[in-house]
């Protein structure tokens, strides 16, 4: 009995739900979830893996107007081509960019990112009077850390996993709280992952000599 309560809770907010948009959000999960997996791996497809997962929440979300959360995956496709250029600027070999530690600039760089992205999200929300709930907060505060992550992966920099796990974290009971509850639990996968990444990382950069950081 239990067990039914557990699975009715789970499956309620798709009940009557359009079945196209729920098998899109399931792809988009499972391609979300190989995404970060090949992140952990420093591994190239980590990119075009990301471009349809997230593609595919840009029109997903728009269907459901959480504008805060279509705007954070429009900026992922666009910074994916970004990362899959930066990635392979000298060769094919997907270790061929060392990982790397933010330099003094690009801590600068990530404020002003977190910062217009809030800026932005807020200007949106008051535009389409979103500013109703404590959600609209939350997204605000998502919204940068993952702009500043989203960033700092695609230039191979440690510190992206950091930004992930938080916003990871307070993404999962967003989502449930939003409906999305097969996107809640990419969330918690995700944390799980990055923080397993952030191991990684963290091992392969402790082994190699940095420059300095100017």
């Amino acid at each position: 009995m239990e067990n039914n309560t557990w699975w009715e809770l789970l499956l309620a907010p798709y009940r009557g739900g359009n079945p196209v948009w729920i098998g899109l959000e399931l792809l988009a999960v499972l391609l979300g979830m190989a995404s970060v997996w090949y992140a952990k791996k420093q591994h190239i497809a980590v990119f075009p893996t990301g471009i349809v997962s997230t593609g595919i929440y840009v029109w997903l979300l728009a269907q459901y107007s959480l504008l805060g959360d279509m705007m954070i995956n429009a900026y992922y496709v666009a910074m994916s081509v970004y990362g899959w250029w930066y990635w392979r600027v000298h060769g094919p070999d997907t270790d061929q960019r060392p990982i790397s530690l933010m330099t003094s600039s690009e801590r600068w760089w990530a404020l002003v990112l977190a910062l217009g992205s809030s800026f932005c999200v807020v200007v949106v929300y008051l535009y389409y009077d979103r500013w109703t709930s404590w959600t609209a907060y939350a997204d605000t505060l998502t919204t940068a850390l993952f702009f500043v992550a989203m960033w700092l992966m695609a230039r191979k920099k440690m510190e992206h996993w950091t930004f992930w796990i938080v916003g990871n974290v307070i993404s999962i009971p967003l989502y449930w709280y939003k409906g999305l509850i097969f996107t809640s639990f990419q969330y918690a996968v995700f944390t799980a992952i990055a923080l397993a990444g952030y191991r990684v990382w963290k091992n392969n950069i402790d082994r190699t000599p940095q420059t300095s950081l100017k």
